[in-house]
């Protein structure tokens, strides 16, 4: 076996992800950086954390500006976006700012602490991986993974490094939704029947279909596919679109039930586990200018008899709650359709998504959570608590096993539709039951010389 721990850190930057886990993790690197004077930074050099910026688009750009107080390099495979990160930062902070197109090369500066990835969902395991090995911790974006297997053996590594990795699940940093979850879970609205989650339809562009064509001179296109199949550039497939296609995301389902049922399962009190089954179904566009479906309707049950119905779309209140439809529209102010959640339980209903949060009858918000009751984990702002966190090493409020969890009943939901058939989870053994040929969906080979560590 080679011995790691013997190698530079530019040759051992290159042996990750072609290494068992093992060897990767028996290699991690302690963070020894967080108290080296940080002169230019005019912080007190305890609390300064270098961070470094991997993907610089338009969630980059904003989870940039959330931390440009700690930013010190930055990195992308597009000339353009490097370029305005790096002017961003140098006008922000009067400091310069380091540029890699190369994320392997950015970790191997010893003087970062903490590195940021807002990458395309198929770019997300492989940097946080590799930087969880070079030592350094992470706020990676949701979702965290393109599929479940990368999930797995990115907690793994997280937990084996002992790095603190944040997902970007921000709704669990604000207070509407913390209390809608702490009302739940300390049962004012009795025993839970159903969560019920809207999810926004495909925003595709409204520009004419363009052939493929030779990539733009300043993007790597090939470091941009990275563990992807290869396939001809086409400017409707990167940047943004990368979302609606199965290469790279997860549509919809991924990109904002990676927050709304992320607060189901936190509600539900499913943070380490999930659903039993899985039924869905799915329409595709005719036209084929994407693959993620364009419509979609799902339903989890769990191992407690509680369901979750998922729709996208259209989520219509009166179709899922035909008996409670005139509470129901009360509660959503005379709408029929939502997105975002809601919680039915025996004795009302509560409903919350960014910016409300309201309940049928409407005292069940008036009800205070006592010093007795069950507190759930309180952080007002995400970036803080990931920097919080890093300083302390306590686990971020929605650690890398939270995001884990909340991704996988993403791409469960997805494996339904796209096969047609029942899916039946073991929420323990993280495995599809008694289906060889649907348990296959949990990963997907990566392209050469790009590779997944093994459990």
């Amino acid at each position: 076996m080679t011995n790691v721990r013997a190698l530079s850190r530019r040759q051992f930057l290159k042996t990750t992800g072609r290494t068992a886990l093992g060897v990767a993790a028996g290699a991690a690197l302690p963070n020894l950086f967080l108290n080296r004077t940080r002169a230019a930074s005019g912080q007190n050099p305890s609390e300064f954390v270098r961070v470094g910026f991997i993907g610089m688009g338009g969630q980059g750009m904003s989870n940039l500006r959330a931390l440009m107080k700690n930013a010190v390099a930055v990195c992308d495979v597009d000339q353009n976006h490097l370029q305005a990160a790096r002017q961003a930062v140098e006008k922000a902070t009067g400091r310069t700012c380091a540029v890699y197109r190369d994320y392997r090369r950015m970790l191997e500066d010893a003087s970062l602490d903490a590195v940021c990835i807002s990458t395309p969902d198929h770019w997300h395991a492989l940097p946080t991986i590799h930087a969880c090995e070079a030592g350094k911790d992470v706020y990676v974006e949701k979702p965290l993974t393109l599929t479940i297997e990368e999930g797995r053996v990115m907690v793994s590594v997280a937990r084996h490094t002992g790095r603190v990795v944040q997902t970007g699940s921000q709704q669990r940093s604000d207070t509407r939704f913390r209390q809608a979850v702490e009302l739940v879970r300390n049962g004012r609205l009795g025993v839970i029947k159903r969560v019920l989650v809207g999810l926004t339809g495909v925003n595709w562009t409204n520009e004419p279909a363009v052939p493929d064509s030779e990539p733009p001179p300043e993007l790597d296109y090939d470091f941009w596919l990275g563990p992807a199949p290869w396939r001809p550039y086409n400017k409707h497939r990167v940047h943004y679109y990368f979302r609606f296609f199965w290469d790279y995301s997860g549509g919809q389902m991924t990109n904002w039930g990676a927050h709304h049922l992320d607060i189901a399962q936190w509600g539900l009190g499913m943070d380490g586990s999930g659903p039993v089954e899985i039924r869905g179904t799915g329409e595709f566009d005719p036209q084929k200018r994407f693959e993620v479906p364009a419509a979609f309707s799902i339903t989890y049950r769990y191992a407690n008899g509680v369901l979750v119905e998922c729709r996208s779309p259209r989520a219509l209140i009166t179709e899922l709650l035909p008996d409670r439809a005139q509470e129901a529209r009360q509660l959503l102010n005379g709408r029929d359709e939502f997105t975002g959640c809601i919680f039915e339980g025996e004795r009302g209903l509560l409903y919350v998504n960014r910016g409300v949060i309201s309940a049928w009858p409407e005292e069940i918000l008036e009800q205070a959570i006592g010093d007795s009751d069950l507190r759930a984990y309180a952080s007002r702002n995400h970036h803080q608590n990931w920097l919080d966190c890093i300083r302390t090493r306590a686990l971020p409020i929605c650690d890398v096993a939270v995001g884990h969890r909340s991704a996988t009943v993403c791409h469960l939901g997805n494996i339904a539709v796209r096969t047609g058939r029942v899916v039946r989870w073991d929420p323990v053994q993280e495995r599809i039951l008694g289906d060889a040929d649907l348990a296959r969906w949990v990963s997907k080979p990566y392209r050469p010389p790009w590779s997944l560590p093994k459990l």
